[in-house]
């Protein structure tokens, strides 16, 4: 049975919207609207298909994105240069069969050439021990906490170092190799032909 990671369809966004709002307590909710701005806006933004079924997504924005994520602007405030997981969601029927690790490892395979650190946040209120344990295996730290005063949430504030990028930028500068599997995600490279894509 494999997972095959893509970019996500436009047409796909309610049943994305639908895996969101029923993912439970440690993903906040979203209202069509608000996803609708993250698809418009977000760099990266893939979902991961299991056996055909739509069974995971991951959204992610560059540190020079005009984002206004609460624990994004954490990040910004202390670090110059990263790229943030805003959301990662997987189907709960799913959950333990290597959907989450495709994802991640599909979002650092994109981020390692770009960026030095990859940053998200995990809730600590809601039994948030299986999540840590996933993260740190991943290779993430804890770099500080922060409470999201509008929800009333502490989140343990995770890095980790993309140990590839130096040597990337070293070789390769701005300008990286015409090869398929290094270009941006389709939906970046129409956003910003459309006048409202993230930045780079």
């Amino acid at each position: 049975m494999s997972i095959a990671v893509r970019d996500v369809c436009e047409h796909e966004l309610d049943s994305v919207l639908d895996l969101n709002n029923t993912a439970g307590p440690a993903i906040l909710p979203l209202d069509a609207a608000r996803l609708r701005h993250l698809y418009d806006t977000a760099e990266y933004f893939r979902v991961a298909e299991r056996d055909g079924a739509l069974s995971g997504f991951l959204i992610g924005f560059s540190s020079h994105a005009a984002h206004d994520s609460v624990n994004f602007r954490w990040f910004l405030e202390r670090y110059p240069d990263f790229f943030y997981i805003d959301r990662v969601v997987v189907a709960s029927r799913r959950r333990g069969g290597g959907v989450g690790r495709a994802l991640y490892a599909d979002a650092q395979s994109y981020a390692e050439l770009r960026y030095p650190q990859l940053a998200c946040e995990v809730f600590l209120e809601h039994g948030a021990d299986h999540a840590l344990l996933f993260h740190g295996s991943f290779g993430f730290r804890e770099v500080g906490q922060n409470v999201m005063p509008e929800h009333d949430l502490r989140a343990a504030m995770l890095m980790k170092e993309l140990c590839s990028y130096p040597w990337v930028r070293d070789t390769y500068g701005d300008t990286l190799p015409d090869a398929p599997w290094i270009q941006r995600p389709r939906h970046t490279i129409l956003s910003q032909h459309n006048g409202s894509g993230a930045n780079a």
